[in-house]
C-alpha cells in the first residue's frame, strides 16, 4: 500500500487555530499536530515583543527539536506587509518542498480575520502543489459570547462580524439589517461606537468583552464605565438588538 507521505512531493502546511487564549480550548487534534511537526510559523508584527499565537500554545512545544519560523510584518503600511506576506510564504514552500511539515499558528480560527489567510492565498497561487490542510479553533467571538453569557444569534436571527467601526453610517446600516453586531478589534474606534450606540438608541445593549478565556479577561456590561486604558487589540464588543 502507498502511503499518503509517499505519493507527496512535499510537508504539510497546516493552519491551525489555537484558539482565544486558554491553552486548554486548543483542540486535541490541533494539539498533536503542534507537537509533532518539526516547525512552527508564528506571525508577529513588528511592533510586538512575541507572539499573542505563540504564547498560547508554547507550553505544547519542545524547542530542543521545533524551529520557530518567525514572518514579522509592518501593521501601518500594506503595500510592506503584503511583501512580507510573500517572502514569508517563499521562506515556508523551502520548508515545505525539503519535505518539512510545518504548521502556521493563529489566535482564534485560521479562516476568520486571520493571518493564515495571507500566506494560504500566495502557497495556493505559487505553489498549487503542498498539501495544505486547516485545523479550527475556537473563534474570539464565541469563547466571548461564552464568557459574557450572550447568546449570539437565536433562530431565524442574522449575524455581522466586523473588523472595526468606520463611523456611525456604517454601524446604523450593520444595526438596521443585522440581530447581532460583533465589533472586533475596535481599540480605540470603541470609545466613538459608545457613543453612537447612544445616538442610535441602543445604550445598554452592548457587551464589551476584553482577552476572553485568559487570566486579563474583562466582562463590561455597563459600557460608560469604560476609558481608553481599558481597551485592549484583543477585546471586541457585542451589540444585540434584541430584549
Amino acid at each position: 500500500m502507498t502511503s499518503r507521505r509517499s505519493k507527496a512531493a512535499s510537508g504539510t502546511l497546516y493552519g491551525v487555530g489555537v484558539g482565544p487564549g486558554d491553552p486548554e480550548l486548543v483542540t486535541l487534534k490541533a494539539h498533536g499536530v503542534l507537537q509533532r511537526v518539526p516547525i512552527i510559523c508564528v506571525p508577529q508584527s513588528e511592533t510586538s515583543q512575541d507572539s499573542y499565537a505563540l504564547s498560547i500554545v508554547r507550553g505544547f512545544l519542545d524547542l530542543k527539536r521545533q524551529e520557530i519560523l518567525r514572518i514579522s510584518f509592518p501593521t501601518d503600511d500594506a503595500q510592506g506587509a503584503a511583501r512580507a506576506w510573500r517572502d514569508g510564504a517563499d521562506a515556508l514552500a523551502v520548508r515545505l518542498q525539503q519535505g518539512q511539515d510545518a504548521a502556521f499558528i493563529t489566535e482564534g480560527d485560521p479562516m476568520l480575520y486571520s493571518t493564515f489567510s495571507y500566506v494560504l492565498e500566495h502557497i495556493r497561487s505559487v505553489y498549487p502543489a503542498i498539501p495544505v490542510e486547516i485545523i479550527p479553533g475556537v473563534s474570539s467571538v464565541m469563547a466571548a459570547a461564552a464568557s459574557s453569557g450572550v447568546p449570539l444569534v437565536t433562530h431565524g436571527q442574522r449575524l455581522a462580524i466586523l473588523p472595526a467601526v468606520y463611523g456611525i453610517d456604517d454601524l446604523r446600516e450593520a444595526i438596521a439589517s443585522y440581530d447581532t453586531i460583533v465589533l472586533m478589534k475596535v481599540n480605540r474606534t470603541l470609545l466613538q461606537a459608545l457613543a453612537s450606540l447612544e445616538r442610535l438608541g441602543l445604550a445598554g445593549k452592548g457587551v464589551y468583552v476584553r482577552r476572553a478565556t485568559t487570566d486579563r479577561e474583562q466582562v463590561v456590561r455597563d459600557l460608560n464605565q469604560l476609558t481608553e486604558e481599558d481597551l485592549d487589540y484583543f477585546s471586541l464588543l457585542i451589540i444585540r438588538k434584541g430584549e
